[in-house]
């Protein structure tokens, strides 16, 4: 048996000029960070040819073709030799269409699993660039490259996307205060709200390829607030970052329809009331969690509490897509 676990993430900095759309022609720039909420891919031998997959359904199938679940069939097509005799098992700390890059987490923990179990491991850099040629090269899905990244290296990080499709990966230079007073200031409060972020991507992936000025003329700001971003985090100012962020989610709602509605611009409101210093919808938008600042948490908890949103606590998880048992 091999069990996997890949960390979730939140964004610091820069999301959205992940999509190849935007940054094959203009180079994208992301910060992330894992935190420890993870998706785990359990897999074991089975002594009769078939394949056991065991999601949010179950399927039980002779072939890999036969494969309804697609992210788990183009894996194994990319992985497996020889007929199939697999169980294959997901579960999450969270679920999915919440905003925290679940999908992107699955493919890494689904491929470090299959890799791990033909004895060939693989660099944090070539997983995460596995996952991503499934998801966006086969599978044709509108998303960006932060989530396979960030899940596949874990901590604290920078990306920069650039126009030949490599991917520079540096470490977020904090100082222990600072990442320390960043950990405890951010809270986590879910909107109730699932959904895909596909319609919102798509929208934008389209607007992108056709030149629409507005969202190119969005994106350079975005990517332009997310190096502002690094600059406050790295000398140690998150009263700078958590006004950024503000500055930040007031553009994103901006970027399309499906951004956020009237609920979330109220539970927004109400968080900067109750000393929120800025925030931001993770994600896409549409739903999911939304992210504050603060250095008055029982008051922003309490107020986000009275209006029913419940708090995840989290932490930063520091080790990325990793084998957790193995026997």
């Amino acid at each position: 048996m091999i069990i996997t676990r890949s960390p979730l993430r939140i964004t610091l900095g820069g999301g959205g000029t992940d999509l190849p759309s935007y940054y094959r022609r203009h180079g994208g720039f992301v910060i992330g960070g894992a935190i420890d909420r993870y998706v785990y891919i359990t897999l074991h031998y089975t002594f009769a040819q078939e394949l056991i997959i065991k999601y949010s359904r179950m399927e039980r199938v002779k072939s890999v073709d036969e494969v309804e679940h697609p992210i788990i069939r183009e894996a194994l097509r990319l992985t497996m030799d020889g007929a199939p005799h697999l169980e294959i098992t997901s579960m999450a700390d969270i679920p999915a269409g919440t905003g925290l890059g679940s999908s992107g987490s699955f493919t890494t923990a689904l491929l470090g699993a299959l890799r791990t179990a033909r004895r060939d491991l693989v660099h944090p850099q070539d997983l995460a660039e596995q996952a991503c040629q499934i998801e966006i090269d086969i599978l044709g899905k509108p998303i960006g490259k932060q989530d396979q990244y960030v899940a596949a290296f874990g901590g604290l990080r920078c990306f920069e996307f650039q126009p030949d499709d490599r991917v520079a990966v540096t470490p977020l230079k904090l100082d222990t205060d600072t990442r320390y007073n960043l950990e405890d200031n951010l809270l986590l409060f879910f909107t109730g709200f699932s959904r895909s972020a596909d319609s919102i991507l798509e929208d934008q992936d389209a607007k992108v390829k056709h030149n629409d000025d507005a969202m190119v003329s969005e994106l350079h700001a975005v990517k332009e607030l997310g190096w502002q971003s690094r600059a406050a985090l790295e000398s140690g100012d998150l009263g700078r970052f958590a006004e950024l962020m503000n500055v930040h989610w007031q553009r994103k709602r901006q970027r399309s329809a499906g951004m956020t509605n009237r609920q979330i611009d109220g539970w927004y409101d109400l968080a900067r009331e109750n000393g929120a210093w800025g925030g931001k919808l993770i994600g896409a938008g549409g739903g999911g969690f939304l992210m504050f600042y603060t250095e008055d948490k029982r008051r922003l908890r309490s107020a986000m509490r009275g209006a029913g949103l419940p708090e995840v606590r989290f932490a930063f998880d520091f080790e990325g897509t990793r084998v957790i048992a193995e026997s």
